[in-house]
């Protein structure tokens, strides 16, 4: 008991005196509020101890706390992760204003905390995530600059602000960034991606292939680096390299569909309607892409001539997707089953397809050329045949 008493009081006198210098050396009144608490706490052991008496545990835990363990933490934590007592006090205080929605609050503490300590790396990346919530991404984008400014190896900071750029329509700044990171560290993926994508929606669609083959090197079973490269490569009209590509996707992970329903696009652009049919049977086990497939497996039995199969798949399209009625009137091969398709009380599609910009754009570009295989006739099929064996002699001798 006295050996337990003696240790407890040379441990809360030194942390005393440790939280003290540290206030006259910070000369950071905040550290009064620890002082008090650890005061408390050596007070009750002092009436224990003078008034020879027991306390009970609850009292014995407020001791403890109050003098050893919670000035103790305070301290391992200002060490470990460089922080003010400061910092730590006005950030855990936000945090609470913050759970009780009194944003505003929190953001004028906040910037006392910058103002006092302009370097706060917390105080900074709270800042950012609360702007970033309301959607004010100019003010979120300079908190993440200044971010990058206090930790210049912070990869995760520079991706973020990247990310801000181009939400912010700043896609030229973004890339640029971008391109930065990825010199630093090239086998960052989200970095490639994104820059991918910006590039993409830039329709500078050879640097977005370039990006894509670089990352290759480091993502070699990455399925998306050779489905989005599949893409890049449609929206440059060189279809055999897509379908290379998508091909590539596809056999990497058989269970993402959006490969194979690009593939049954291209498929049907060169005649090859079974080995479209193939992929599209596959590509309808996709919520996203069912309506789109059953569509296309009506185009392609309209073109083998089995009328009441055509019906049957475009009925089930319109079902899912109302919106299918008015691209089916668009095209002249269904004028034959025109009037036998149950017209969508709503041709607006209710449901939100998961879909992402390049996605989108890429499988409009197949759809408009695959429009053309409304007028095929079997000379048709055959031109767009040797076209295909065209573009596989012209790649023989491109590896020769």
């Amino acid at each position: 008991m006295i050996l337990e008493k003696i240790i407890f009081n040379l441990l809360a006198f030194a942390i005393f005196t440790v939280v003290f210098f540290r206030m006259v050396r910070k000369n950071d009144t905040n550290y009064l509020y620890l002082l008090l608490f650890e005061f408390f706490g050596i007070l009750l052991n002092f009436i224990e101890l003078i008034a020879k008496v027991e306390f009970n545990v609850f009292l014995k835990m407020i001791i403890y706390l109050f003098s050893i363990i919670i000035p103790l933490l305070i301290l391992i934590v200002e060490w470990k992760k460089n922080l003010m007592f400061s910092e730590i006090l006005e950030v855990s205080i936000c945090k609470l204003l913050l759970l009780l929605n009194k944003n505003d609050n929190a953001k004028q503490r906040l910037f006392k905390l910058i103002n006092k300590y302009p370097d706060s790396f917390i105080a900074h990346k709270m800042l950012a995530d609360i702007y970033e919530k309301e959607g004010n991404i100019e003010n979120a984008l300079g908190e993440y600059i200044r971010l990058t400014e206090i930790d210049k190896n912070n990869i995760e900071f520079k991706y973020k602000t990247a990310e801000l750029l181009d939400l912010n329509k700043k896609s030229e700044e973004a890339i640029n960034t971008l391109k930065s990171l990825l010199n630093e560290k090239p086998e960052y993926y989200k970095a490639t991606a994104l820059l991918g994508d910006i590039l993409i929606k830039e329709e500078n669609y050879k640097e977005a292939i370039s990006v894509y083959m670089n990352a290759l090197m480091y993502n070699k079973t990455n399925y998306d680096l050779y489905y989005n490269l599949g893409i890049a490569y449609t929206l440059i009209n060189d279809f055999a390299k897509a379908k290379e590509y998508y091909g590539k996707a596809a056999e990497l992970n058989s269970l993402l569909y959006n490969s194979k329903y690009s593939l049954a696009q291209i498929a049907l652009m060169y005649g090859e309607l079974e080995e479209a049919e193939k992929f599209l049977m596959q590509s309808k086990e996709s919520e996203d892409l069912e309506a789109g497939s059953y569509y296309y497996l009506a185009l392609i039995a309209m073109m083998k001539g089995d009328k009441d199969k055509a019906k049957n798949y475009m009925n089930l399209a319109i079902e899912l997707d109302p919106e299918e009625y008015a691209r089916m009137t668009k095209d002249p091969i269904f004028i034959p089953i025109k009037n036998e398709i149950r017209k969508p009380e709503n041709e607006k599609q209710n449901k939100k397809k998961k879909l992402t910009y390049k996605e989108i754009k890429s499988n409009e570009h197949l759809e408009n050329t695959c429009l053309l295989m409304g007028n095929l006739n079997n000379n048709d099929i055959t031109m767009m045949k040797n076209i295909k064996n065209r573009d596989k002699e012209l790649g023989r001798e491109k590896q020769e």
